[in-house]
Order: structure tokens, then C-alpha cells, then sequence
């Protein structure tokens, strides 16, 4: 059997969706994805205990749904990939546990493999393959990251990250001002329809001149969530009814304006000439809609893959694991552990 025909099953259980992937070599096979969403709902945001005992109820369904849809057998999978992290300690355990105990049952190889750089690899299973080099804006609730991609296996470079609050989880903060449901991002989406982005100039976090030498590639979020609280208060102070379009589509404005404009200087600095988008937050339709705006206008190939594909998933873990095979790599060992602040640079563990 060559490398190309190898079935990989991936786990994915960074933080609340739990995700089971499989691929025949660059071939998506099986997708399925459970999201613990409705739990943390109640309380407003993503509870690591609540994410890790819903990983444990749904990871056997998803997986058996899985091999399902792939109509295959757990005894025809090649190998095992698994996020180690980075991501919540607790949940990434729980994927981890599986996985080993997968791979000791069967005699299946394991990889561990970065969260990260799977979402770089979901592209292999919209395109083919991930055209380098590329610059990657990966934007979720946990994380912002702006990656320089060379080599998806062995060159990738950190640009810059969210030094505070992740845009999703200001997306949820924000909301939570306004009144608005958990998760925030659909919730402003909805509530921006209609409503005037230039109605209030909100601050658009590390992007002075100032802030170039140091935080150039880097994002705050911050103090844009502050200012849309003070917004918020100055008017309940003097009794004002806020328009809540307006105040919507005004912070979602700022948050893609910081996002894709970063990611734009990076592709003119570095010389690349595409850019790929991943995450949760790509769901966000004002930000493909000005992604795709500016990089037509830059002349810059967008790659924004399927959402499915964006949101975590455990078909990006199996992609990469898939890649990692196919070059050549040795298994991991069975001794890795969760790295919940896991290193972008470390394809795999």
C-alpha cells in the first residue's frame, strides 16, 4: 500500500467541539463533529471541566459515526492523529487517552500533531495540497495567530498572536454587553445587519505607529471590548437608547479591519502573495466579505476553505498526520502529553 492510500483517523478535542476526521491519504473520507456549545450557553462561556465531560460522552459516538460514514472498519485505519495541544489541558487529555488507547489496542502508529498548523492543513482537503509559502490569519475563540507558512511540516514562523483576549472570545464579551447570547460571533453578526460600520470610530487595537517596532504582526482586543462597554454605559448614564445595529456592525468593523489589514502588510512585507484564512471566527461574513475585498485589491490569492473545514474539526489532524506519513516522519512515542500552550513551530510532538 503506498503512503497516498494510507487511512489516518484524527482526534480533535482542544476545546468544545469534539471532531473525528478520517482520510485516505489527501482524501477527505469522514468529518463528524460534537459541539458542547449548548452546554457552556448557560454559563456564558467556554467552562474546561464542562468541555472535558462532553468530550468524554461524545468522543465514541463521533467516532463510530465516523468509521461509519466512511464505511471502513477500525481495523482498516493505518494510523492515529491526535491534537496535543495547544489548547485546554482537560479537553486535550480527554482526545489524547482516546487516542493512545486506540493506538495500544489496535498496534496503530500514533502522531501527535499541533492544532495549529491543522488548520493550515485543512486546505490539502479543499485544494489538493497547501501552496507555499502562504501567510495564515487563523482566528478562533481561543486563538488569533498571524503564521508565516514555508514548509507546513518544517517552517513555520509565529508573526504574531493576540497578546490579550482571542477576536472570538471579545466577540463573546462584546456580546454579553450588548445584552446578546453566547457565542457572541452570530449573535453581533445578526445584530450588524442593516447597521452603519462607520457609525462609531472604535479603536483599533496595536496598530499606531507606535506600536509597529514591537507588536507589529501582534492583536489586542482589549481595549476595543472596553470601549464598546464605556459606549454602552455613557448612554444608560445619560439615558440614551443605543442603536444596537450601529454599535454591532461598528465593533465587528474595527475587529476585521485589525485582522485582515495585519495580514495584508504581512503578504506585502514578506513577499507572499496568498493568504489563507481558518478558525471559527472565518464563519463571520463580514470578514470574508473584506478579506476578499482587499486581497483582490492587493492582488493576493485568498484561500478560505469550506467552513466545516475551518471550525475544529478532526479532519484537520488526520490531513496532517497524513502529511507527516507521507514524508516520512517516525510516530510519535507513546510518552507525549497535553502542551496546552503548545509552540507553533512544533508541528508535531
Amino acid at each position: 500500500m503506498s503512503n497516498r492510500e494510507l487511512v489516518v483517523l484524527g482526534i480533535e478535542s482542544s476545546c468544545d467541539e469534539t471532531g473525528v476526521g478520517i482520510v485516505r491519504g489527501n482524501t477527505l473520507l469522514a468529518n463528524v463533529i460534537s459541539s458542547s456549545m449548548d452546554q457552556h450557553a448557560i454559563f456564558g462561556g467556554v467552562v474546561p471541566e464542562v468541555a472535558a465531560r462532553a468530550h468524554l460522552e461524545a468522543l465514541l459516538p463521533v467516532m463510530d459515526e465516523a468509521l461509519s460514514n466512511a464505511e471502513i472498519t477500525l481495523d482498516q485505519v493505518d494510523a492515529i492523529a491526535v491534537t496535543n495541544g495547544p489548547g485546554l489541558a482537560g479537553a486535550l487529555m480527554v482526545g489524547i487517552g482516546a487516542a493512545k488507547a486506540l493506538a495500544v489496542a489496535t498496534g496503530k502508529p500514533i502522531y501527535a500533531v499541533n492544532h495549529l498548523v491543522g488548520h493550515v492543513a485543512a486546505d490539502i482537503l479543499a485544494q489538493g495540497k497547501v501552496s507555499t509559502p502562504t501567510i495564515a490569519l487563523l482566528v478562533s475563540g481561543g486563538h488569533t495567530s498571524l503564521l508565516l507558512v514555508n514548509d507546513l511540516l518544517k517552517d513555520v514562523v509565529l508573526l504574531g498572536e493576540t497578546i490579550d483576549d482571542a477576536a472570538g472570545e471579545a466577540f463573546d464579551k462584546v456580546a454579553r454587553v450588548l445584552g446578546l447570547k453566547y457565542p457572541g460571533g452570530p449573535e453581533i453578526d445578526r445584530a450588524a445587519a442593516g447597521g452603519n460600520p462607520a457609525a462609531i470610530r472604535f479603536p483599533r487595537g496595536l496598530s499606531l505607529p507606535k506600536d509597529m517596532s514591537q507588536h507589529r504582526y501582534d492583536f489586542s482586543f482589549s481595549g476595543l471590548k472596553t470601549a464598546v462597554a464605556r459606549h454602552v454605559e455613557l448612554a444608560e448614564s445619560k439615558q440614551e437608547q443605543i442603536n444596537l445595529s450601529d454599535v454591532a456592525a461598528s465593533f465587528r468593523e474595527a475587529v476585521v479591519d485589525v485582522l485582515v489589514t495585519k495580514a495584508i502588510n504581512a503578504c506585502k512585507e514578506y513577499g507572499v502573495n496568498r493568504l489563507l484564512l481558518g478558525g471559527g471566527v472565518i464563519a463571520n461574513a463580514r470578514l470574508r466579505e473584506y478579506a476578499s475585498e482587499k486581497c483582490l485589491a492587493e492582488g493576493i490569492e485568498l484561500r478560505i476553505p469550506p467552513l466545516s473545514l475551518c471550525t475544529d474539526n478532526g479532519a484537520m489532524i488526520a490531513v496532517l498526520g497524513s502529511q507527516l506519513i507521507q514524508a516520512g516522519a517516525a510516530p510519535s512515542s507513546l510518552a507525549f502529553s497535553a502542551e496546552s500552550t503548545l509552540d507553533v513551530r512544533k508541528v508535531q510532538s
